[in-house]
């Protein structure tokens, strides 16, 4: 390394500040050791890169290494208040990066791994300004993390406030002091143009002169504080050969600043500043309204009662399921095989098996001790556990789990478009526009000079790119919302789009058809003495299956059951040992049974095997949710094509045949792989496939549909195999759930529709010179908001006039 102090000055090739003592390095000049220590890592590690994306894209790292600074980092308490999922192998957090600014910054951060080892995986959110990182605790430590992001310029904003709360009380203070200073500007420059606008220009000349300085004056703090989020937007764009949404809108401000500015200068006229400040504080206007809708959304998605998810809570050694958001620190929770672990918790009861792939991405479970702690996302792959929260559930980090691209398939993440149909037209908006006021500028340069700037200036800014993706945006955005009110969750806005495009559905039986039985189950059989059922309900006590369910529920048993051994076998059943006693509880395939008299009664059949020795079988009545038939009924009429796939015997075929009717395909003793080749041959025979299932037993299925559907009546049996959960008193209105989703298309587009009238109306009189920039930057933001208002009155007209509700519920979670 070669180091000198020049007396000529430079520029940081890291960070872009005046080199008073310039450190040269590679030739290259740095303001400090600190900035040129970061461009020898990056060198080091071949990510020189950064520096291509955009010039000078880091920050200055002077006085960012006195490390102690982050020492309270090495607290164990703090650690677990900050990290999301912590074990031996792997630590999950989420960090908030305000430095975050441009491209390089997310190539950057998205290649800490070849910075350091510990890195497993970077990813960024950058509209949020978020980092979320998963590293090997062994090879590194939160501590030394922090120092690494600070060290190359990202130093995290970091705090021990509860998180739900940060994220509700955000408020953007720069947005707002930004507007203020614009709306201020503005309404004085117009009070001080009144007088020439009421005369005719016909003025004392030194009170004009005065006035129109003072507007000059006004004028400053509008172009270069207020609209520079505007110039740094446009112009990190065109550095990375994009024209976006903001190129026209500062083209259009430097026409009409500089016009302006040359013609008071010189003394030629008055300019029209007027105009420029105006537009820049409608346009800030119009951005404000759209963040505060998308906000809102956001809001909803993540805060609101809508995510359908509950719990069971031991209350005076009763259990009592209860919303997930109602859960409280130091309740105590059951959990049993297959369910989600809803907050981070300590074990006090039972082996805890945990299988974390949907927080790591690993299929790997671990064994858990009892005062382990275990952490939100995990689920319990074995026998029924006893857990005491130690945190508030988070319903927006389960949500964020769900659509997290790390943790999700490649198969799975391109089942849905992250674009709607709308976007690709709105990409070559922008050129279309700027050829337009390229024709508009060369026509009346030629014809009437004086009026080229006026006009150019106003097409610049009437036609309203951003109005095409709000179509899309809000309109998907209120039908989420209205999904929600209607107990169907969905994974995102696209999914609505998947749901419109079906061709057929397939149903599951128990569970999707089926509901929370109220009928006792009867045993047909040599009887059951007093140990032998508590040894049923030691074993069927551990499961989260409905029949499991509806058995254990059936038994009277006072006394506690020792089950040393327990493993669910999905579609088949049981095997566990329960006071030192085998038993097999499950299907006759499973226990190797005669099936020949299961077909004369339309009932699930759970035989019982004890020691070795067959016992007989539970007879559970079927209960079917109503309004099946006129469900079937509607779903073939609107053309959809029906098919069942069950687990379970053919015992009710006649009876699903009188539901589904002749032409639906219907299919019983079915595996889960068979389900899941079925569904696989189906879409390539017969076009879109909707699987609706219990989300456990149908994971598989669920997936390799085009858009599965999982269905919940009471507990935490979520899988991140399904695209939208659906409450299970809502199956009978599938049909109007998705004749809804059918009319998402023609919802956006008539928002579409409407942006490209505004925008064909707005343009034609700005071509023609009828149309002033002033005016055209007052229509900008109305648009916005006409459009987001005509996403949200569509959307709830249609939900009322198909039939569903609009209202909303506190009762949104489902149990």
């Amino acid at each position: 390394m070669l180091a000198n102090t020049l007396k000529d000055k430079h520029s940081c090739f890291h960070c872009g500040e005046p080199c008073i003592t310039d450190v040269v390095v590679n030739e290259k000049h740095f303001c400090c050791t600190g900035c040129s220590q970061v461009f020898l890592l990056l060198n080091e590690n071949n990510l020189c890169t950064y520096y291509d994306l955009d010039k000078t894209p880091g920050l200055t790292a002077k006085g960012k290494f006195v490390s102690e600074r982050f020492a309270y980092l090495d607290d164990v308490s703090v650690i677990d208040k900050l990290v999301s999922f912590r074990s031996d192998e792997q630590v999950n957090i989420l960090f908030r990066l305000p430095q975050m600014h441009c491209a390089s910054c997310i190539y950057l951060l998205e290649n800490l791994h070849k910075i350091n080892e510990a890195v497993i995986k970077s990813q960024v959110h950058f509209e949020k300004k978020e980092l979320f990182v998963s590293y090997n605790p062994s090879g590194n430590s939160l501590r030394k993390l922090v120092e690494l992001l600070a060290f190359i310029g990202y130093e995290p904003a970091i705090s021990l406030e509860d998180d739900a709360a940060i994220t509700k009380n955000k408020f953007n203070k720069g947005r707002v002091i930004e507007l203020g200073v614009a709306g201020f500007c503005f309404s004085n420059i117009m009070m001080l143009s009144f007088p020439e606008y009421f005369s005719g220009g016909d003025i004392e000349p030194g009170l004009k002169q005065t006035f129109t300085w003072v507007i000059f004056a006004l004028s400053l703090p509008v172009i270069f504080f207020s609209a520079r989020s505007i110039f740094i937007s446009a112009w990190k764009g065109l550095r990375q050969g994009i024209v976006n949404i903001d190129a026209p809108i500062a083209l259009a401000s430097i026409i009409t600043f500089g016009r302006s500015y040359y013609e008071i200068i010189s003394g030629t006229g008055a300019g029209y500043l007027d105009s420029g400040a105006g537009i820049i504080f409608f346009m800030l206007i119009g951005r404000w309204f759209q963040s505060k809708t998308y906000d809102a959304l956001s809001f909803d998605r993540q805060y609101k009662s809508y995510f359908p998810l509950g719990v069971t809570v031991l209350k005076n050694s009763k259990e009592e399921n209860i919303p997930v958001t109602k859960l409280k620190v130091g309740d105590t929770i059951v959990v049993r095989n297959e369910e989600m672990i809803p907050a981070d918790a300590v074990l006090l009861e039972g082996k805890a098996n945990i299988d974390y792939s949907f927080v790591t991405g690993e299929h790997k479970p671990v064994e858990k001790k009892l005062n382990d702690v275990l952490f939100a996302g995990g689920k319990q792959m074995g026998g029924r556990i006893q857990l005491l929260v130690q945190k508030e559930p988070s319903q927006s980090y389960i949500t964020q789990l769900w659509n997290n691209d790390i943790f999700t398939s490649e198969t799975n993440s391109l089942k849905h478009s992250k674009e709607s149909f709308i976007h690709p037209w709105s990409r070559y908006f922008t050129i279309v526009l700027f050829s337009i006021a390229a024709i508009t500028g060369i026509y009346w340069s030629i014809n009437t000079p004086e009026k080229t700037w006026y006009a150019v200036t106003a097409v610049l800014i009437v036609a309203c790119p951003c109005s095409l993706l709000l179509s899309s945006t809000f309109s998907f955005g209120s039908m989420q919302r209205i999904f929600g009110k209607n107990k169907l969750y969905l994974k995102n806005a696209s999914v609505i789009e998947s749901l419109a495009a079906i061709k057929q559905i397939v149903f599951d039986k128990t569970g999707t058809l089926t509901q929370r039985l109220a009928f006792k189950p009867g045993f047909v059989g040599t009887p059951l003495n007093a140990e032998e059922e508590m040894q049923v309900y030691g074993a069927t006590t551990h499961s989260s299956h409905i029949l499991s369910k509806a058995i254990s529920n059936s038994l009277l048993v006072n006394e506690k059951a020792a089950t040393s051994y327990f493993k669910e076998f999905s579609g088949l059943g049981i095997d566990a040992v329960v006071n030192n006693t085998d038993i097999k509880i499950g299907s006759s395939v499973f226990l190797g049974q005669s099936e020949s008299n299961e077909n004369t009664m339309a009932t699930s059949r759970v035989h019982v095997q004890i020691n070795n020795q067959y016992k007989g079988y539970y007879e559970i009545p079927g209960n079917y949710r109503k309004g099946l038939h006129a469900m079937a009924h509607q779903l073939c009429h609107n053309g959809y094509g029906l098919h069942l796939l069950s687990g379970d015997n053919n015992a009710e075929e006649a009876n699903m045949r009188s539901i589904f009717g002749k032409e639906a395909t219907i299919l019983f003793n079915q595996s889960p792989e068979q389900k899941l080749n079925y569904i696989k041959n189906c879409k390539e025979s017969s076009g879109k496939v909707l699987m609706i299932g219990d989300g456990l037993n149908d994971a598989g299925a669920l997936m390799q549909a085009n858009c599965g559907i999982a269905v919940s009546d009471d507990a935490g049996r979520f899988s991140p195999a399904c695209d939208a959960i659906i409450d299970g008193s809502m199956i009978p209105e599938l049909p109007k759930l998705l004749a809804y989703a059918k009319w998402g298309k023609k919802i956006v587009l008539a928002g579409f529709i409407l942006s490209i009238l505004y925008n064909f109306v707005g343009l034609s009189f700005a071509v023609q010179g009828k149309l002033s920039p002033l005016v055209a930057a007052i229509l900008m933001p109305l648009s916005s908001i006409s459009i987001v208002s005509l996403a949200g009155l569509l959307s709830g007209i249609v939900a009322r006039r198909i039939g569903l509700s609009t209202k909303t519920d506190e009762s949104h979670v489902f149990i």
